[in-house]
C-alpha cells in the first residue's frame, strides 16, 4: 500500500499523525509535488462554508472548529489546529493556490447525536498519541474503545523502546532544519513517507484487524463516500489528508451500497458550527486532544524554524532566562548546543530532541540545577500562545455582545494567567468589574476574584484572568438566558432566586447581583431572600448568610448602589441572631462549638460593618437611585444588643468554654468589660471546680484562633491574666495533663516565635509585682522590664514623635508634659 491506491493512479492518499511538524512539512511539499484540482481533509463536512475565513489575515492559529448542539450548546466538539498541523497547512495550501476544499469526516450532526446516547462528550478530538486516532475529548476509553497503537508496535519493530522517540526521529525530526540523518538533504520524492507510513499501517491493520474506535467503521464509510463524491466533481486528481490509520480503509475497494448501508438510520442532531481561538496550553494537556502533543511549542519552533533548529531554540531559552535574570552568556549557547548535538549522536538521533536540550540547559545554563526546566517548560515547551479568529466568524449574539465589551473595556483574552488590580472608584474599572462579574454568575470564569495586596477597602479589587478555549463553550451555554451579558446575568439570576431552596444560596446569589449591577434582578432576589430569612429557623444558617449580606451593603455604597432593602434584611438577620444565638449554644459537643465558634467570630465582624452603615454615605445620584423606597434603616443599638448577648454567653456555666471564652475576648476586644472584668472570667473559668478540659477550651477561645491573632502579646502585656493561667497549669492533675495538653498546644503553636520565647521568659522569672504604687506610679516594675522609667531616654523619642503626629511646639510641650 502506498500514498496511492494500488493502480498507481491519483487519488493521492496522505496519511498523517495530526499535530506533527514532520507530517505538515512533508505534507505541502506532496501538494507542491502534485498539484491536486481538490484536497480532503480529515474533518466534519459543516466547516466547509467557514473554510474561506482561514485565509482572512484576522486568523492566526492555534484555532479551533467548534461544533454544538444548538438547542444544547453543552454538547459540543472541537478540532484544534496548530499552524503545524498537516490539516492546516493542506488548508491553507488549498486556499492559496485557489484549490476547492471539502472536509470528509463523519458530520458533527451525527456525531454529537451518537454522544448523547452514550453518555462521553462530544469533541471529536483525532491524534490521542497514534496517527489519525479519534476520540472524544475527556472520554474515558472503554472496551471498544482500545486499539492497538501501532506507533508502539513500529518502534518495537525498530528496535526502540520509547515509541515516541522513534516516531521523532523518523517523521519529525526529518527534515527539520533541511537535512536528515547524516546531514543529507531531505528525500526528493515528498510521496516517498507517505508510501512507506501507509504500507505500515496496512500491515498493521491485516496483522491486528481493524480494531479501534466503534465509529471507526462509521468515519470510514463516510470518508469514503465524499471521495468518490470528489473524484467525479473534480477527477481522480484529488489528494486526502487524513490520519494514518484510515488510509488502508479508504483504499480498500467497497461499494457504494454497502458504505451506505452502515450510514443508514443514523442519529441526527441540528448543530451550528464556527472557529474558535485555540491554546498551546489546552494542545499539551494529558486528556483529551492534547495527549500525546506534550510540547506545542517545540513542534512549533520545528515547523517553522528555517534552518539550525538547535541553535535557535537554545538562543530563544537563553533570552528566557536572561529575562529572569539568569546570567547566560552567548558561550552558554555555544556550548550547550555542542553537547546537545554530542549527545544526539551519541543516543543514535538524526537530530537532538528535547530530552537531549534539556539535559544541555540543565548542565550548561542551569549550574547542574532543575531550576530553569518548569520555567522553559511553561513559557517554550508548551507556550504561551492564545490563537485569534476573523471578527465576522459565526458567533452566538452573546459571544458577539461579550466580544464588543472586550474590546470596548480594553480586557483583551490571553491563555496566560494575569492579575488585574481595579479601582472602582474610575469608570473603566468598575465597568471590567461588572463584566466578570456578570460572566462569573453565567457560569463562565474568565477571571477568579484573588486578595488585594496593599489595600483592603472595598473601592478594590483584584481578579485573575486566563481565556481558556473551552470558556467558548460557557459562552454558548449561556446564550440561552439572552443575547448580551447583561440581558443573560439578569435572566439566570431571576430564575436562580426563584427556584433557590436555602438561605446561603439567595444570600449569595444577592451579593452576585449587586456585584455584577443587576437591578432589574435585585427586586426577586430581594423578595426570595425574605422569604427563606422568614422561613429559615437555624441560627447557623442566619449567622452563615448575615456576613454575605452586610457585605453586600458595603459593595453598594461603593458601587453607587442602593442597598436600603439589603440593609433592613440584613438588620432584622442580626436581631434573629442576637435571639436565637444564646439558646443554640447549650448542650454543644466539641464539634459543635466548634463550628458556632466560625459563627460566633463571623457574626461579630458583621455587626461591627453593620453598624457603620448608621448613616451609610449617600450614592451618587444616578439611575440606580432613582427608585429608593424609603429611609434607610439605623441600627444605632446594634453594637450595644450585640455585647449583650456577649456577656450572657460568656457568663453561663452551660456554654462550652471554647465559646465562653471567644465571647469574653471579643468583649475585651470591644472594650465592653468593665476593669477588671476579663480576669474575673478567666478565673472563673479556670478555678478547680472546673474539669480541665472545658477550662482549656475557654483558653482557646480566649487566647487562640479568631481574627486579632495577638492572644500571645495579650499574656506577654497582661500579668494577671498571664499568672492567672500559668497557676492553673501547674495545677492540672497529671491524669488530666493529657488530655488538655493537645489543646494547649494548637493554642500557643498559632504564636510567633518571639511571642513564644518572651512567655517562657516571663514564666521562667517566676512571679512580679502587678500592681502599681499609687504614690510611685513610675517607679513600678514592669513584666520582662528593666526597674523604673528612665525619663531621659523616653524625652530622646519626643522630637520624632512629634514630626510623625505633625505637632507645633505647643502640642510638643503637651506631649513632653504627659510623658512627665
Amino acid at each position: 500500500m502506498s500514498g496511492r491506491p494500488a493502480d498507481g493512479h491519483r487519488p493521492v492518499l496522505l496519511g498523517v499523525r495530526h499535530h506533527g511538524p514532520g507530517s505538515a512539512r512533508a505534507v505541502r511539499a506532496a501538494l507542491e509535488r502534485c498539484a491536486p484540482a481538490a484536497v480532503l481533509i480529515e474533518g466534519p463536512p459543516e466547516a466547509d462554508a467557514l473554510v474561506p475565513l482561514a485565509a482572512q489575515d484576522g486568523m492566526r492559529p492555534p484555532v479551533a472548529l467548534l461544533a454544538h448542539v444548538e438547542d444544547d450548546p453543552g454538547r459540543a466538539a472541537f478540532w484544534p489546529l496548530a499552524e503545524f498541523s498537516p490539516e492546516w497547512v493542506a488548508l491553507r495550501w488549498a486556499l492559496e493556490h485557489d484549490v476547492p476544499v471539502r472536509f470528509i469526516d463523519l458530520p458533527a450532526a451525527h456525531s454529537l447525536a451518537m454522544t448523547q446516547d452514550d453518555g462521553t462528550p462530544g469533541e471529536e478530538t483525532p491524534g490521542e498519541g497514534t496517527p489519525g486516532e479519534d476520540t472524544p475529548d475527556g472520554a474515558a476509553p472503554g472496551p471498544a474503545d482500545v486499539r492497538v497503537d501501532p506507533i508502539r508496535a513500529l518502534a518495537e519493530t525498530a528496535g526502540y523502546d520509547d515509541p515516541e522517540r522513534w516516531w521523532e526521529d523518523v517523521i519529525e525530526h526529518r527534515g527539520a532544519g533541511g537535512t536528515t540523518t547524516g546531514g543529507a538533504h531531505t528525500e526528493t520524492d515528498p510521496l516517498a513517507p507517505f508510501t512507506a507510513l501507509a504500507e505500515a499501517m496496512a500491515a498493521l491493520r491485516e496483522a491486528y484487524g481493524d480494531g479501534g474506535h466503534h465509529h471507526d467503521p462509521l468515519r470510514e464509510a463516510h470518508m469514503r463516500l465524499r471521495l468518490r463524491a470528489a473524484r467525479k466533481e473534480f477527477g481522480d486528481d484529488v489528494a486526502v489528508v487524513c490520519g494514518a490509520w484510515h488510509v488502508p480503509a479508504l483504499a480498500h475497494r467497497t461499494t457504494v451500497a454497502a458504505d451506505r448501508q452502515l450510514l443508514k438510520g443514523l442519529p441526527k442532531a441540528k448543530v451550528a458550527m464556527t472557529w474558535v481561538p485555540w491554546t498551546h496550553q489546552r494542545l499539551s494537556r494529558h486528556s483529551g486532544y492534547g495527549a500525546g502533543i506534550a510540547s506545542p511549542g517545540w513542534y512549533g519552533h520545528l515547523f517553522s524554524a528555517p534552518d539550525r533548529p538547535v541553535e535557535r531554540w537554545l538562543t530563544k531559552v537563553a533570552g528566557v532566562l536572561r529575562e529572569e535574570d539568569y546570567a547566560v552568556s552567548s558561550a552558554h549557547v555555544i556550548e550547550a548546543v555542542r553537547l546537545a548535538e554530542g549527545l544526539a549522536t551519541v543516543r543514535g538521533r538524526p537530530l537532538a530532541g528535547l530530552t537531549e536540550l534539556d539535559d544541555a540547559i540543565r548542565a550548561v545554563m542551569g549550574d547542574g540545577t532543575d531550576a530553569p526546566s518548569s520555567l522553559i517548560h511553561d513559557r517554550l515547551v508548551v507556550g504561551e500562545v492564545l490563537g485569534q479568529v476573523p471578527d465576522d466568524a459565526p458567533a452566538v449574539p452573546l459571544q458577539r455582545d461579550l466580544t464588543r465589551s472586550q474590546r470596548t473595556l480594553r480586557l483583551k483574552p490571553e491563555a496566560l494567567e494575569r492579575e488585574r488590580e481595579l479601582d472602582l472608584r474610575k469608570d473603566t474599572d468598575a465597568a471590567r468589574s461588572r463584566l466578570l462579574h456578570r460572566l462569573r454568575l453565567l457560569g463562565i470564569p474568565w477571571g477568579e476574584p484573588a486578595h488585594s495586596r496593599g489595600s483592603t477597602g472595598t473601592f478594590r479589587e483584584t481578579w485573575r484572568l486566563r481565556w481558556e478555549p473551552e470558556l467558548a463553550v460557557r459562552v454558548a451555554e449561556a446564550g440561552i438566558w439572552g443575547t448580551t451579558v447583561h440581558a443573560a446575568a439578569t435572566a439566570k439570576a431571576t430564575t436562580e432566586a426563584i427556584g433557590a431552596t436555602s438561605l446561603a444560596e439567595v444570600t449569595a446569589l444577592a451579593e452576585h447581583c449587586l456585584l455584577a449591577e443587576l437591578p432589574d434582578a435585585l427586586p426577586v432576589v430581594m423578595r426570595a431572600l425574605a422569604d427563606r430569612a422568614a422561613l429559615d429557623t437555624d441560627v447557623g444558617h442566619l449567622a452563615q448568610a448575615l456576613p454575605a449580606l452586610v457585605r453586600s451593603v458595603r459593595y453598594g455604597d461603593v458601587r453607587g448602589t442602593d442597598a436600603t432593602a439589603l440593609r433592613d434584611v440584613a438588620t432584622g438577620l442580626a436581631e434573629r441572631v442576637f435571639v436565637g444565638l444564646p439558646p443554640a449554644c447549650l448542650g454543644l459537643d466539641a464539634d459543635g462549638a466548634a463550628d458556632l465558634r466560625g459563627h460566633l467570630d463571623a457574626t461579630h465582624r458583621a455587626v461591627a460593618l453593620l453598624a457603620q452603615e448608621e448613616n451609610p454615605p449617600q450614592p451618587p445620584a444616578g439611575p440606580h437611585t432613582a427608585h429608593r423606597t424609603g429611609p434607610a434603616a439605623r441600627p444605632a443599638d446594634l453594637r450595644a444588643r450585640w455585647a449583650t448577648v456577649l456577656r450572657s454567653l460568656s457568663e453561663r456555666d452551660t456554654v462550652p468554654g471554647l465559646l465562653r471564652g471567644r465571647a469574653t475576648r471579643l468583649l475585651l476586644d470591644e472594650g465592653a468589660l468593665a476593669d477588671g472584668g476579663a480576669e474575673r472570667l478567666m478565673g472563673l473559668a479556670l478555678s478547680p471546680g472546673t474539669a480541665p478540659t472545658d477550662a482549656a477550651g475557654w483558653i482557646e477561645g480566649f487566647l487562640g484562633g479568631g481574627d486579632s491573632g495577638d492572644g500571645g502579646m495579650l499574656l506577654v502585656h497582661d500579668a494577671r491574666l498571664l499568672a492567672l493561667l500559668d497557676g492553673w497549669l501547674t495545677g492540672v492533675p497529671d491524669t488530666a495533663f493529657t488530655d488538655v495538653l493537645p489543646l494547649l498546644r494548637r493554642t500557643f503553636a498559632a504564636y510567633d516565635t518571639g511571642v513564644r520565647r518572651t512567655l517562657g521568659e516571663l514564666v521562667r522569672r517566676g512571679p512580679t509585682t502587678t500592681a502599681a504604687d499609687p504614690a510611685h506610679p513610675a517607679d513600678t516594675d514592669a513584666p520582662g522590664f528593666g526597674p523604673g522609667l528612665d525619663r531621659d531616654r523616653a524625652a530622646a523619642v519626643l522630637p520624632t514623635l512629634r514630626l510623625l503626629l505633625g505637632l507645633g511646639q505647643h502640642g510638643f510641650d503637651d506631649l513632653t508634659e504627659v510623658a512627665s
